[in-house]
């Protein structure tokens, strides 16, 4: 399985990003995606997921509201469109699918296979 995340960049606060993750080798609608982020110095944590069959979402109850992430399956890809974006959010950002299942999960621990990351800047 591999992973290939994009669309990361510098943006001033209040902008919008949209992240991409392009999936492959094995049948992508099968299995949940997930995103997660890494602040310098910080552990990584959950942003959002979306199960594999019927694309229920799960967020950051911090992220609600700002964040949203879908998926296209006949493209095999999810993305995670962020907007109103804070310097907080500056990150890298990784996508991740889990080993087996369709079920969403918000731990880091459920997901072995990652993508390389993707830098978000956001200035103020």
């Amino acid at each position: 399985v591999q992973l290939q995340a994009s669309g990361g960049g510098l943006v001033q606060a209040g902008g919008s990003l949209r992240l991409s993750c392009a999936a492959s080798g094995r049948t992508f609608s099968s299995y949940a995606m997930g995103w997660f982020r890494q602040a310098p110095g910080k552990e990584r944590e959950f942003v959002a997921a979306i199960s594999g069959s019927d694309g229920r979402t799960y967020y950051a109850d911090s992220l609600k509201g700002r964040f949203t992430i879908s998926r296209d399956n006949a493209k095999n890809t999810v993305y995670l469109q962020m907007n109103s974006l804070k310097p907080e959010d500056t990150a890298v950002y990784y996508c991740a699918t889990v080993p087996w299942g369709d079920d969403a999960h918000t731990s880091p621990s459920e997901y072995d296979y990652w993508g390389q990351g993707t830098q978000v800047t956001v200035s103020s």
